[in-house]
């Protein structure tokens, strides 16, 4: 008896602390679950009973097939995807080409000032995309390229972050293989290709997803350069709902649901690579 008694004395407190543990991470769930499920809900109601002061999950009036046959098919929803993905995929490609080199130089060659380089990539991270959009913008018109793909990509093609998370990745890789490449006679670049890169998957996928949703959800930027419906973005297209005297809420936030589900659908399937990715760049000295 008094062990049974003592099994529950020692039982109890582990109990509530795993009950409290587990009510803070469903608060904590919810909180980051319910504006998508305000997002879906909004998305099948008429606009009158989107913001209506009896705030309902379930609406009164369906009208969702409605609001998603409007976005989908009365507009060319199908190009305005494309763009994004051009888009996306476009600055990926560059960032990947010019943060990995930078990373492993970093990370793995020795040469007068790389610390002081490396503490101005870091410095880099706290300059956000507001205060250089003004000469980004001006340079833009004076070469006359508003309105195209490369006005939307150009700001994105060096990615600080990506070439600081690559760098934390790359201090992990072992100096004995590289020394005993560069003995083969392996170049640098050869080194990147054929030693690095293959290594690196989990954090590239990490950055690609990073990336990938960035500059799929980004609207300040598109607004400032795309002047025409051929180079719009998904993202944009969610504007053309909205006026100073009226706005389409049913259909603005179906148009976000059709925005949104791409990027769920794809970390669905890249998460365990992700989280792979995230584990393993952990910051090292």
């Amino acid at each position: 008896m008094s062990s049974i008694k003592a099994t529950l004395r020692s039982f109890a407190p582990r109990s509530f602390g795993h009950l409290i543990s587990t009510l803070f991470l469903v608060l904590g769930a919810w909180v980051m679950v319910f504006p998508f499920v305000w997002m879906i809900s909004s998305s099948l109601k008429p606009t009158d009973e989107v913001y209506d002061t009896d705030f309902s999950i379930i609406p009164r009036t369906f009208k969702g097939f409605e609001n998603y046959y409007e976005v989908l098919f009365d507009q060319p929803y199908l190009m305005f995807l494309m763009n994004s993905f051009i888009v996306c995929v476009g600055i990926l490609i560059v960032q990947l080409i010019t943060a990995v080199p930078a990373a492993y130089a970093l990370a793995k060659l020795k040469f007068r000032g790389s610390t002081i380089l490396f503490g101005t990539v870091i410095a880099s991270l706290t300059i956000p995309i507001n205060v250089t959009s003004i000469p980004i913008y001006v340079g833009i018109v004076q070469a006359s390229l508003l309105d195209t793909y490369l006005a939307m990509m150009f700001p994105f093609f060096i990615s600080v972050f990506a070439i600081f998370l690559f760098r934390q990745f790359f201090r992990s890789f072992p100096d004995s293989i590289i020394d005993a490449a560069r003995v083969d006679g392996f170049s640098e670049i050869e080194i990147i290709l054929r030693l690095i890169l293959p290594s690196a998957v989990p954090a590239i996928a990490a950055f690609s997803v990073f990336s990938f949703v960035t500059h799929w959800n980004d609207l300040y930027w598109p607004l400032i350069v795309v002047t025409s419906q051929d180079k719009m973005t998904a993202t944009l297209s969610m504007m053309q709902y909205q006026s100073d005297f009226d706005t389409d809420y049913g259909r603005t936030f179906a148009s976000a649901t059709v925005v949104t589900a791409p990027m769920v659908i794809a970390f669905l399937f890249a998460r365990r690579l992700f989280i792979r990715g995230i584990t393993m760049t952990g910051v090292k000295g």
